[in-house]
């Protein structure tokens, strides 16, 4: 049995926003059994457009306009949709009043996604699962590094046989230093921008043109510090421009296979460039978006992974974060959850506490209980049943169940409070009925079963839909 469902990217970075809709199905796997998202089919793709922005921040409102118009466009309520998920990247997610935007995105998507801001490693992820996936499962035993370059940062992720390693950030971007287009006449700065001036010792500021030797003194910067950053050393990054630009270092395993050979693709509007150019295309005219954008696609392609560029392409070039929420942002539950309680779905930004295994001890039982009573909008907590990663049994499963509930009783849990257990196994049902000595004891339970969680901060769950819930992670760690 199938159902149709929706799913959203919204993407607003520091140059661009873009949206993709897709329609997909909901079915049972025959040979697992596990619901799955499958048939995923792009029925709406927006142009790209220049973020709107006002002097003091992005402008709420015409991102609010561009929302509706979009869903208008998509002919989808947002009500309808399934899973997916918007994100305000790059020095977007800088802007004052970023967190204000994100809830009006949440106000006019009714929750349906989850909206965020300043999330580096999410969006590293993201990208590579949107641009590198398949392109990394077609070579296993390649590593490749995605760099998702936009007009703020570059994000960066280590992937290996389509599963990725390890993230990182750089704010290397191509509007850091805005132009008037056709020339290189500085119309507005960031503050990595003014310390890396400084540094070179370029005396320019907003109304000064930057000349051609002072415009590829920044661009040696970036190209050194992306460099840097590939080879796995960017702690040793010790001047103070340096250091401003660094987000979060992608740390390359020292026994990473075929180290040696690693691949690197672009994507983001700066990847978009580069293969534009690579098809055929000319490049744009002089500083044509009002940026170095097109400068550093350039550098990039005399670059020493100017090869690589060539051989291996990021498939969804500047749309590679957007089409990484739509299809690979949105997990499907197990459909044995425990959910007495549907009416208080959604949950959004649930904290994620930590780990309850089976040989957890009780006082680790109790600090996390007692963490999670503090969290009155909703907490949530991993449980892992298995040992050396032996099946788990029907006791051990009870037994852990047992001690969870006896801290909770003693601790006097709110019972109207959400808590939510996340199981990899098919067990919620049972979970659950175990904790709440089957239904006699007071409390908003949530066992999400069959999901691999990963090292996240925070969880989405989404409402009840032929029998399964829609789970997205954020705030994501390596």
């Amino acid at each position: 049995m199938t159902a149709d469902v929706k799913l959203v990217g919204l993407d607003f970075g520091t140059t661009t926003s873009s949206a993709v809709i897709a329609s997909a199905q909901l079915a049972r796997n025959a040979v697992t059994a596990k619901t799955e998202l499958t048939g995923v089919r792009e029925v709406y793709r927006s142009a790209m457009v220049f973020t709107p922005t006002l002097d003091d921040g992005l402008d709420e409102r015409a991102l609010a306009r561009l929302v509706d118009e979009w869903m208008l466009c998509g002919e989808i309520d947002p009500r309808d949709v399934f899973g997916g998920g918007a994100l305000l990247t790059g020095l977007a997610a800088q802007r004052a009043n970023a967190a204000a935007v994100v809830r009006t995105i949440r106000n006019h998507l009714k929750n349906a996604l989850i909206a965020t801001a300043d999330d580096p490693s999410l969006e590293s992820w993201l990208a590579f699962m949107g641009g590198c996936a398949s392109l990394s499962r077609a070579h296993p035993d390649l590593p490749i590094v995605n760099l998702d370059i936009g007009g703020g940062t570059t994000n960066l992720a280590l992937g290996l046989a389509g599963n990725v390693l390890r993230t990182g950030c750089l704010y290397v971007g191509a509007r850091h230093i805005e132009v008037i287009p056709g020339g290189y006449r500085i119309r507005r700065l960031s503050p990595q921008a003014e310390q890396l001036l400084t540094e070179l010792r370029i005396a320019k500021g907003v109304g000064d043109c930057l000349t051609e030797a002072e415009v590829n003194a920044v661009l040696d910067f970036y190209i050194d510090l992306l460099s840097t950053a590939l080879e796995g050393e960017s702690d040793k990054n010790e001047s103070r421009a340096a250091q401003l630009h660094d987000v979060t270092a992608l740390r390359i395993p020292p026994n990473l296979d075929n180290r040696e050979n690693i691949v690197v693709t672009v994507s983001g509007g700066v990847g978009a460039l580069i293969y534009s150019r690579l098809s055929g295309q000319a490049w744009p005219s002089t500083t044509r978006y009002g940026d170095l954008g097109i400068d550093l696609a350039r550098r990039l392609l005399d670059s020493p992974w100017a090869e690589s560029l060539r051989s291996y392409a990021s498939q969804s070039a500047g749309r590679a974060t957007v089409y990484g929420l739509l299809r690979h942002n949105t997990e499907v539950s197990g459909r044995t959850l425990f959910l007495p309680h549907p009416e208080c779905l959604p949950l959004t930004d649930v904290p994620i506490f930590g780990v309850i295994a089976s040989d957890s001890t009780d006082e680790d039982i109790e600090n996390l209980t007692s963490l999670m009573q503090r969290a009155g909008g909703g907490a949530c907590v991993q449980l892992k049943l298995t040992i050396d990663d032996g099946p788990p049994t029907g006791p051990a499963i009870r037994a852990l169940a047992e001690r969870l509930s006896r801290t909770l009783q003693a601790r006097d849990f709110p019972p109207d409070q959400p808590l939510v257990l996340l199981v990899a196994e098919n067990v919620g049902k049972v979970l659950g009925n175990y904790l709440t000595e089957w239904g006699g004891l007071p409390l908003n339970l949530i066992v999400v079963d069959e999901v691999d969680a990963p090292r996240a901060q925070y969880v989405r769950i989404g409402r009840l839909r032929e029998q399964v819930v829609p789970v997205s992670f954020y705030g994501l760690q390596d």
